[in-house]
């Protein structure tokens, strides 16, 4: 077993869904997350005000170094439609807002478009960057493109999972997506 697998098996977050239920039921990806028991959902007025809440807004970067707070308190997906991103994500949520340095999805609705992750793969990618990477890859497994998003992103996850600080993130990111900029969330 390697050693970020036992280290999943000492304390893995635990997550939790907020639904704006903005989507195609039968297509959203924290219902599944959940439906697996891979997290649970939450109300808005619930949401853990130490957690760590994935916000394509906020202004701090996820870290390997949030790895004890989401053990502690809880990692948080908002579910909405990108259609509606900018209003929603602009809005104040309890918690420590952390956006994800540029990915590519994987998902077939937004495949290769980047900063378009569905939940599960935000979460996926947050897990993986916080060094709980055998757990991302379960919650991935639970659709057939799963190992797509891996696949499409796994040299830049492995090398934001071993950066120390936002400045080397972000020269990563330029590095592995020159047209980012953070500039694919508009708000």
């Amino acid at each position: 077993m390697t050693e970020s697998a036992l280290r999943d098996l000492e304390k893995l977050p635990r997550i939790l869904t907020f639904e704006m239920r903005q989507d195609d039921p039968a297509k959203c990806t924290s219902a599944k997350m959940r439906k697996f028991g891979f997290a649970r959902g939450t109300k808005r007025e619930s949401i853990p005000r130490d957690s760590i809440v994935l916000n394509p807004a906020g202004n701090t970067l996820v870290l390997r170094k949030d790895r004890e707070i989401a053990q502690d308190h809880g990692l948080v997906v908002i579910d909405c439609s990108w259609n509606r991103a900018g209003p929603v994500f602009t809005q104040h949520f309890k918690g420590n807002q952390r956006k994800l340095p540029a990915l590519l999805a994987g998902n077939p609705t937004n495949y290769s478009k980047l900063g378009s992750l569905s939940s599960l793969e935000a979460v996926a990618a947050a897990l993986y960057i916080m060094d709980f990477k055998s757990y991302s890859e379960r919650i991935l497994s639970i659709y057939k493109w799963g190992p797509t998003f891996l696949s499409l992103n796994r040299d830049a996850l492995e090398d934001y999972s071993k950066a120390n600080n936002i400045g080397e993130v972000l020269e990563l990111e330029r590095a592995y997506f020159p047209e980012s900029a953070q500039q694919f969330f508009k708000s």
